[in-house]
């Protein structure tokens, strides 16, 4: 081997060797923050929430309280930006613009206030943009770094989404999915680092999954229902993505800040007064309708406060964004679907007495929504799988998934990070 070449492979040896070294640090500190926003947001919304149920008058107070503690550190704590979400991340990717370090300590303090004050959304979002500004930074530490810009980005939010929901085929899946889109050998070897270093440290923490449910079978009788399921997640999905970015838009037009405040803490505490389901990210509900849905009998009543909800919750989840809340379609697309799923299972059930497993159905109905969303399937598949940590709907979810997603797309092309108005006119 000549000189040239020896010296060009021990320089391949010491950025491969680098690559692995940033990879460990953005995967644990990934996590890290993921696993502690997660931790502090779950303690503290349990207490507000149990406050709210106590004493409703803090439906009022704290909507109104959150949104301007949220607005008044954007403007002089966070130098008076605006936060985009995921579109940041999208941005940073496709340009030469970076994420700065402060979105770190702003989507993080942001996600959590949102939450935890009744915000109807969730911390996942904010997770992502935090976390993929640690690969950004990382990326511009050394020179070595700035050609594997995307991939350390990737790294970061692969190690997030695995932290959130205990999956790390979901974490890599939607960093392809969603952020990167393509594959190329630096991705595979950072993200893979990341998202192991990220699962050793739920391992080392004792992390359980999310919805502790039991999952015996399902049924070949129940594929028809299965597709009219996807269908529906589908419309529901569009539904949700217009509603963002129509009332987004709408708010857009409002010059003061504190117009925004005043109507979106108002609409919220109207909804969550009557619909407490709604209040943050929703997941308390989750795991209420989880524990009783075989034992649930579908009344009037429920079903009319069953589809009030699937109406209400994409209005609340757009307002709290366009009036200043951290979040995303994440969590609400979850919610949206165990509430149609346990629907659709209770009106066949019901109705038509074809005795399908109503926990089945909402399962598939969290992964279906949250496919259409943000069209992206298989990260659907393995992040709902290891929410549960149980695999034995993956053949259904899977075909239900792609049907939700086509869906959704047949109907409306976008989805909220992936529309610009440069696109429609």
């Amino acid at each position: 081997m000549n000189k040239t070449a020896q010296i060009k492979k021990n320089h391949q040896f010491i950025k491969f060797r680098k690559l692995v070294i940033v990879s460990i640090l953005i995967g644990f500190l990934s996590a890290f923050l993921g696993i502690s926003l997660k931790k502090i947001t779950e303690y503290y919304e349990e207490i507000f929430f149990h406050e709210v149920s106590v004493h409703p008058f803090f439906y009022i107070i704290f909507p109104v309280f959150g949104l301007s503690v949220i607005y008044f550190l954007r403007q002089y704590l966070f130098k008076k930006k605006e936060n985009k979400g995921i579109k940041e991340v999208f941005e940073s990717t496709q340009t030469k613009k970076n994420l700065p370090s402060y979105k770190i300590p702003s989507h993080f303090i942001n996600g959590l206030l949102t939450v935890i004050f009744g915000g109807s959304t969730g911390i996942e979002v904010s997770t992502v943009v935090a976390t993929a500004t640690i690969g950004s930074v990382a990326h511009e530490k050394e020179n070595v770094f700035r050609q594997y810009k995307t991939e350390l980005i990737c790294a970061g939010v692969a190690a997030g989404v695995t932290a959130l929901f205990s999956s790390p085929i979901a974490g890599v899946l939607f960093a392809f999915e969603v952020i990167s889109r393509k594959v190329t050998r630096a991705f595979v070897i950072s993200n893979l680092i990341a998202v192991s270093i990220a699962f050793g440290l739920l391992t080392i923490l004792k992390e359980e999954p999310l919805f502790a449910v039991s999952i015996t079978t399902w049924h070949l009788k129940a594929i028809p229902y299965f597709i009219l399921l996807g269908i529906l997640a589908g419309m529901n999905s569009v539904y949700l993505t217009k509603c963002v970015l129509f009332i987004k838009s709408q708010f857009g037009k409002i010059n003061k800040h504190y117009y925004k405040i005043i109507i979106g803490s108002a609409v919220l505490s109207v909804s969550l007064f009557f619909f407490p389901q709604l209040y943050g990210e929703g997941y308390h509900a989750i795991k209420g309708i989880f524990g009783t849905s075989n034992q649930l009998p579908l009344t009037i009543t429920l079903a009319l406060s069953f589809i009030a909800i699937l109406i209400l919750k994409p209005i609340v989840t757009s307002i709290t964004l366009a009036s200043g809340g951290d979040g995303g379609v994440f969590a609400p697309s979850l919610f949206i679907g165990a509430f149609l799923g346990l629907l659709l299972a209770s009106v066949l059930n019901t109705f038509f007495h074809v005795n399908v497993i109503p926990v089945n159905f909402m399962i598939i109905g969290m992964a279906a929504v949250l496919s259409a969303s943000i069209h992206a399937p298989f990260t659907a598949i393995f992040l709902v799988c290891g929410l549960t940590n149980d695999y034995t709907l993956f053949f259904p979810i899977l075909a239900v998934c792609l049907i939700s997603k086509y869906t959704a797309k047949a109907i409306y092309p976008y989805t909220v990070y992936s529309y610009s108005p440069s696109l429609v006119k």
